[in-house]
Parts: C-alpha cells; sequence; structure tokens
C-alpha cells in the first residue's frame, strides 16, 4: 500500500533531513520511561545513503543527536512499522524521495523526553507520530520540529499508534470520500490481507458496510479467509473464484458494490470492475502487481464506471493539520470500542533489521514487520 503522507509544511524535507543529522545535543528532562545510553548524545538508526535493494543499501549507523531549540521535540522511539513505502524509498521508485542520506520509515510512534521553550502541544511522556512522511523513524531517538509531529493517546495499544498514521487513514478517507455509501451496502478490494485492507474490513464493519474481500491464492487460503472473516469480513474469495460465474450468488444476498478498492492494478482491477455496479467507483491506491489498470470500453460506456486515484500524501496537501488531526483522533475512537485494531504485526529489534526487510518483501506475509527499539 502506497500512499503516505506529505511533506511538512512548515519545513522543506531536505531541511528536515539535514536536522536528523546534526551534531550538538543538550540533554533535557526525562519521562518515566526513558532509559539513557551511556553515551546519550549518539543514537542507532538505519540509514542508506544509494538508492536500491533495501538488503544491501540500509545500514545500522550511530548518529549523533541533534540539539533541542525552541521549537524542538526530543522523541524516543518505541516502535516503527516497515511499510511498502518505505521499501518503494529506499529503492527510489516513489513518488516522494528524501534527500540522501536518509534514514528510512515514514511511519511510527515515539515518546516525548523533552521540549523546546516554546513548545505547547505536547509534554515529556506524551506519544506522538510523524505528522508527516520523510522523518525517518527507524532509530532509536531523534529530534524533530513540533510542527512534524500530531500527539496521540497512550490508552491505545502501542502497535495500534505505531501503525495508525498510514494505513487506517487510507481506508477511512477511501471509504468516505468517494461513494455515499449507506449501512447495508456493500464494498469490493482486492489485497485485502494488506494493513489497509485489515482496516477497511473493520472500518467499514463498524459502519455497517458489507465487504467482498479479494486475496491470492496460498497454501493457506482457509486460515487466510478465517482470520479476515474474524475481523468483519462478510466474504473472502480468491482472485480465480472471483472470475467464476458463481461470484453472481453473492449478490443475490448483497447488492453490488458502488465502491472498488484497488490495491494490485492488472487483470485484479478489471475483474473489481467487473463486479462493480452501474455508476459505480473504483479508487486506485497501489500497484503490488506492476501492471496497468486495464477498463474495457463498455463497461466504461455501459455501466458509466468512474476510475479514480486516492494518496494520503495529496489528501494532506488539501486539508489542513488540523483536518489530519481530527482525523487521526477519529480511528483512535474504534481502536477504544474495539472496532479497530491493529494489522497482525510481527515485532523485531532494530538490531535484527535484516530479518525484518527479508521477510516485509516476501510474498504471502500477511504479518507487518514492527522494529523496536
Amino acid at each position: 500500500m502506497w500512499v503516505y503522507g506529505a511533506l511538512c509544511r512548515a519545513r522543506s524535507l531536505a531541511r528536515v533531513q539535514q536536522e536528523l543529522f546534526s551534531a550538538s545535543w543538550r540533554r533535557g528532562p526525562a519521562c518515566s520511561s526513558y532509559s539513557a545510553s551511556d553515551d546519550p548524545s549518539r543514537v542507532q538508526a538505519l540509514v542508506y545513503g544509494l538508492h536500491g535493494d533495501p538488503a544491501k543499501v540500509v545500514e545500522l549507523k550511530d548518529l549523533e543527536l541533534a540539539a533541542v531549540g525552541g521549537s524542538d521535540v526530543h522523541v524516543k522511539m518505541l516502535a516503527a512499522p516497515i511499510n511498502p513505502s518505505d521499501i518503494n524509498m529506499i529503492q527510489g521508485n516513489y513518488g516522494l524521495l528524501p534527500k540522501l542520506p536518509a534514514v528510512g520509515g515514514n511511519e511510527g510512534v515515539g515518546q516525548v523526553v523533552a521540549v523546546g521553550s516554546i513548545v505547547t502541544g505536547v509534554k515529556p511522556g506524551d506519544w506522538v507520530i510523524p505528522a508527516n512522511a520523510g522523518l525517518g523513524t527507524w532509530r532509536t531517538e531523534a529530534v524533530f520540529s513540533e510542527d512534524a509531529l500530531i500527539g496521540v493517546p497512550r490508552d491505545i495499544p502501542l502497535q495500534s499508534a505505531a501503525t495508525l498514521g498510514v494505513n487506517p487513514c487510507t481506508a477511512y478517507r477511501m471509504l468516505m470520500d468517494f461513494e455515499q455509501l449507506r449501512p447495508g451496502d456493500s464494498v469490493i478490494q482486492n489485497a485485502s490481507n494488506s494493513g489497509v485492507g485489515q482496516a477497511v474490513i473493520q472500518i467499514a464493519a463498524a459502519l455497517g458496510l458489507r465487504t467482498i474481500n479479494v486475496v491470492r491464492d496460498r497454501p493457506d487460503i482457509q486460515k487466510l479467509k478465517d482470520s479476515l472473516k474474524n475481523l468483519g469480513a462478510e466474504h473472502v474469495v480468491t482472485e480465480e473464484e472471483l472470475r467464476k460465474p458463481e461470484m453472481k450468488n453473492i449478490f443475490k444476498a448483497i447488492p453490488q458494490p458502488r465502491l472498488a478498492l484497488n490495491c494490485v492494478g492488472g487483470k485484479s482491477s478489471t475483474e473489481l470492475l467487473r463486479q462493480l455496479a452501474p455508476g459505480g467507483t473504483m479508487v486506485t491506491y497501489g500497484g503490488m502487481a506492476k501492471q496497468p489498470v486495464i477498463a474495457s470500453v463498455s463497461l466504461l460506456i455501459f455501466k458509466d464506471l468512474k476510475l479514480r486515484g486516492f494518496w494520503l500524501s495529496q489528501w494532506k496537501k488539501d486539508h489542513s493539520p488540523d483536518q489530519f488531526k481530527e482525523l487521526i483522533l477519529t480511528l483512535c475512537d474504534f481502536i477504544r470500542r474495539g472496532q479497530l485494531t491493529a494489522p497482525a504485526c510481527s515485532e523485531v529489534p532494530l538490531q535484527d533489521y535484516q530479518r525484518a526487510l527479508e521477510a516485509s518483501t516476501k510474498p504471502f506475509v500477511s504479518s507487518k514487520q514492527i522494529l523496536t527499539m
């Protein structure tokens, strides 16, 4: 899933990257969960100086911590996932690329250690997540500008907080922004076991929407189907089953979907279009198959289908920081009510990053790799 946050409004990404490699440091008041290292001016980070294969270009390095200025926040990172967009950035084929050398990671949660003299939005002990992409979360700690962070409540699970700012935001906005859906309406999606897919299933169920979820066939397909149904999926079918005439039987019990969510492209996206109700919309937010979306002329003419795209970075550009904060708090309410859980995760210590990177690029792995600090 490859739609993530935009650049920090108040600073260019280049300036942020320069700050991340700044050489000076001064200690601030410690919070209860923070334990300083023997050399508090040194931190560990996963850095890449060239674009390429993550397994070859990413290195664990010692960096010096930047000084805490008046508007800055010293953050001890707690957990940070490896998302497809992180891999794409390192490979150099994403729509937003930081200045090199760069620290990997666009998402995660940290705890505030100290704040500058004019910081008012957060305090030591608070949890924070990045407001935008490009900060580099794969590190033990860092100093960020206050406007590059959003405070999140500490009464949600750590894994939920670490994976809050990208996949659930994408899922919620796609469900809300393209079709006026009502309880009882249905949605169809592919890549349903992805982080976004799992969030779509849960948020849709909370909104009273019914989901048809498409996944690739695999040896443990029944186990995967059961796990998605436990999240709230009404129907789970393979790509092969989607193409069979028996799919029509599903729509005897539920209405044809007016919204399709495409993260794959190629033949899979064509099949989603075939299942849409007349006048429906397919939203593309990724291209895992690395193949173009193919829409037949007849579907466009006779069913008047609409093809749209979604990128969370663009949504943030078009909306205020307060609106993104509101979105985050809305999702936190879902979490508190037990209606939204973190995707299946595997926690891996930062020092074992090679294992995590390898697992994150393997096919048929439904567990998101989360680096712990």
